[in-house]
C-alpha cells in the first residue's frame, strides 16, 4: 500500500504538461495512432492497462492494452478483478459518514471513546474528522514494515486490525492532532475498528449492506484473509530481486484491512463513484463535508482526493497501489462523467502518463 496517493502528485505533472490536450503525442512523446492506455504498455512500464469511461452523453467505453498475463498472452478484460488497495478508504468513509448522518458517530467526537482501552493514551485529542482527513499526526504503519523481511517474505500472513493498530501506536505521531495532512494508513484501519464498534458488525460487512447492495457492486469484495482472487482475474505483477516480473496474484490482503483491502471491477468502480459524487449514498451535507480540504489544507477531503486539470477542471476520486496492482476512480463533482483505470503492476502510472490520461477524458 503507498504512503501517499500518486493523484496527489498528478496537479503538479498536469501543471508541467507542454502539450495540448488537442495533440497530446508529439510534444509529449506518445504517438497520435494509440490511446493513453495503449500509450502507458508501450513505454513498458507494466504488462496491462485499461480505462472505462461512464458519462451521461453516451455507453461506457473501455480500452484495454498489453495482457493480462504474460505467461499465457490472456487480454486484460473489462470484467477482470483486481485489488484497488486505498479506493477501499473511500467506501469507509462513505459508511462513517452515513453513520455520521444517522447521528451515530459525531465528527468531532474523541476517537478513543470508540475503541480499546489500549489505544486511549496514544490517540487523546485525535476526533473521526482528523482520521477521515489524514490529520490525526498517528504515524502510518506502512512507514516501517512491521512484516519482518518484507510483503512479499510474509504475503500470506495473516493480521488482525489491533496487531496493525498497535504497530503504528508505538511510534511518535508525526504532528500534534490537527496540526498538519500526512496520508496515514493507520487511520483507516482505526476508522474500520470505529465501525465495528458502533454498528457492531465489520466494515465489510456494513460497506456490504450500505453500499455494495444498492449500487448492486457484484463484482466488488472484502477479502480479509483469503489469498486467491474471485474469477474472472488476470494476473498481478512487481519488480523481483532480479528485476524482472513477479507474479504476486496471490497473497494475503489482511495487512492492509480497511486501509486497502477491497477487490473490485472496473465497472464497479465508475458505478460507485458515480453515484456517491452524484448524491445517491450521502446527504448533501456528509457529501460537501466529503469534499471539504480545508483540514488538509486544500489536499484531501474525506476518502477524496481532488485532482486539478491544467484545463481548470477539478475532479474528485482516489487511487490505491497494493502489491501487484496499481488503480484510481475520479469523476466530476456531479457524478455525471466518471473515468476508472488500472494497471497489472504495483510500479503504477507515471504522473505524467497519468496527467494525460486524464486531461485526453476531461479537457
Amino acid at each position: 500500500m503507498p504512503t501517499r496517493s500518486a493523484l496527489s502528485r498528478i496537479t503538479a505533472a498536469l501543471a508541467a504538461l507542454c502539450c495540448t490536450v488537442m495533440a497530446l503525442t508529439t510534444a509529449c512523446d506518445g504517438d497520435p495512432a494509440r490511446s493513453p492506455v495503449e500509450d502507458i504498455v508501450a513505454r513498458g512500464a507494466v504488462p496491462g492497462a485499461a480505462e472505462l469511461s461512464q458519462d451521461a452523453h453516451g455507453a461506457p467505453r473501455f480500452t484495454a492494452a498489453g495482457v493480462a498475463d504474460v505467461r499465457t498472452g490472456r487480454p486484460v478484460r473489462r470484467a477482470d478483478r483486481f485489488r484497488a488497495g486505498s479506493l477501499t478508504k473511500t467506501v469507509v468513509a462513505t459508511v462513517v459518514l452515513q453513520l455520521v448522518a444517522e447521528g451515530r458517530l459525531r465528527l468531532d467526537e474523541p476517537v478513543a471513546g470508540r475503541l480499546p482501552a489500549w489505544a486511549g493514551a496514544a490517540l487523546r485529542g485525535v476526533t473521526v474528522r482528523q482520521l477521515l482527513t489524514h490529520t490525526s499526526g498517528l504515524f502510518s504503519y506502512t512507514d516501517r514494515t512491521l512484516l519482518g523481511g518484507g510483503l512479499l517474505a510474509r504475503r500470506f500472513t495473516s493480521y488482525s486490525p489491533a496487531t496493525l493498530a498497535r504497530s503504528a501506536l508505538a511510534h511518535a505521531p508525526y504532528a500534534p492532532p490537527g496540526a498538519r495532512y500526512h496520508y496515514s494508513n493507520t487511520d483507516y484501519v482505526l476508522l474500520g475498528m470505529v465501525i465495528r464498534q458502533v454498528t457492531g458488525h465489520s466494515y465489510a460487512t456494513e460497506a456490504r449492506r450500505r453500499v455494495l447492495a444498492p449500487l448492486h457492486l457484484t463484482g466488488t469484495s472484502f477479502p480479509g484473509t483469503r489469498a486467491s482472487l474471485p474469477r474472472p482475474h488476470g494476473r498481478a505483477y512487481t519488480t523481483g530481486p532480479d528485476g524482472g516480473l513477479l507474479d504476486v496474484t496471490d497473497l494475503n490482503p489482511s495487512v492492509a484491512g480497511a486501509a486497502g483491502e477491497m477487490v473490485t471491477t472496473l465497472p464497479d468502480l465508475g458505478r460507485f463513484l458515480g453515484a456517491l459524487l452524484g448524491g445517491a449514498l450521502l446527504p448533501g451535507g456528509q457529501l460537501r463535508a466529503m469534499r471539504d480540504t480545508g483540514a488538509a489544507h486544500g489536499r484531501y477531503g474525506m476518502g477524496l482526493f481532488p485532482v486539478r486539470l491544467s484545463c481548470g477542471r477539478v475532479l474528485w476520486g482516489h487511487d490505491g497501489a497494493i502489491e501487484g496492482s496499481y488503480a484510481a476512480a475520479v469523476g466530476t463533482a456531479d457524478g455525471r462523467h466518471v473515468l476508472a483505470y488500472r494497471v497489472n503492476a504495483d510500479t503504477g502510472v507515471p504522473p505524467e502518463d497519468e496527467a494525460r490520461l486524464l486531461a485526453a477524458e476531461f479537457c
